[in-house]
């Protein structure tokens, strides 16, 4: 089925769907009703190269639906791929490497990535999701060797929360104990989401 938007959504956030809590958040609390949000599967950070061809595709899609299109996603470890199917399209993104980054905020990822760089991190999504999307996606239920083979470069686990809810908080704790890694937990908010989304809403507002 092809996208569409009510008469007032005449914006499209294509997002992923790691994101999706956030940002329809973020547009209630910001109100801003000339945009929609439709969302690619959060799975397909499993399989990354697999971003860039279905953003294009969802691009394609809508253009003739949409005055304009913004992209919630960082590179997402697509190799520039994804910024280069942006460029050919004429659209914009995130800033950062993932989604922690633009969480966080640039600076302060950069520098604990440089000075740490054996960090796992978390959001509230993949707290919420962890054993679906980490422990069975990745065979590590099925084959538990293969927890050494995926993180044993890993000595610290860092949950960057976007919530203060404390199921979620136990949650990452309990990812952390799972894989045998250190535990903090950070309190970064919406972070660089919410200025982007924002940056979009604000040149996307349509003419009265």
């Amino acid at each position: 089925m092809m996208p569409s938007g009510t008469p007032s959504q005449t914006s499209l956030v294509i997002a992923c769907g790691a994101l999706a809590h956030e940002i329809t958040t973020l547009l209630e609390r910001n109100g801003w009703p000339h945009l929609k949000v439709e969302c690619l599967p959060a799975s397909l950070h499993n399989r990354p190269e697999q971003i860039a061809p279905a953003v294009r595709k969802k691009i394609q899609a809508s253009r003739a639906i949409f005055n304009s299109i913004f992209v919630a996603y960082a590179d997402c470890g697509t190799g520039g791929q994804l910024d280069k199917v942006l460029a050919e399209e004429g659209v914009e993104r995130l800033p950062g490497a993932h989604c922690y980054e633009f969480f966080w905020g640039s600076d302060a990822f950069l520098t604990r990535h440089e000075d740490e760089p054996g960090v796992f991190y978390l959001t509230d999504f993949l707290a919420r999701h962890f054993e679906r999307l980490v422990m069975e996606e990745l065979g590590i239920r099925a084959h538990p060797e293969l927890k050494e083979m995926y993180f044993s470069h890993y000595t610290k686990l860092v949950y960057l929360s976007q919530s203060d809810l404390p199921d979620v908080l136990t949650m990452a704790r309990s990812a952390a104990d799972t894989l045998e890694l250190e535990f903090e937990h950070v309190r970064t908010g919406f972070g660089e989401l919410e200025a982007g989304l924002a940056t979009f809403a604000r040149v996307s507002l349509p003419a009265n």
